[in-house]
């Protein structure tokens, strides 16, 4: 199961999945794109391990990784009680 987490001013969504049973949890970006239809990577939490990286530069994956590091602890939390929604009763 995959969860919206942060929707960036340029269209681009962070979602990420519930913890696994070996305590990482998939962080996937996603930008609308005319040329490539969407542009997407997958950072794995804890360990900050990208692949999957398909037309973002190395700009703006340093710019993911700085999102995702200041909000990491919020992700992983929320990776274990089913998403923000859950987690905040909405």
């Amino acid at each position: 199961m995959m969860y919206p987490f942060m929707t960036l001013n340029d269209g681009t969504e962070i979602v990420h999945s519930d913890m696994q049973e070996n305590g990482t949890v998939k962080v996937y970006i996603e930008k609308p794109d005319e040329k490539y239809c969407f542009r997407h990577a997958t950072c794995w939490l804890p360990q900050y391990r990208w692949e999957d990286i398909y037309h973002f530069g190395d700009e703006e994956i340093k710019k993911f990784q700085e999102i995702i590091k200041s909000t990491a602890h919020l992700i992983l939390q929320f990776s274990q009680e089913g998403g923000f929604e859950n987690a905040s009763g909405l």
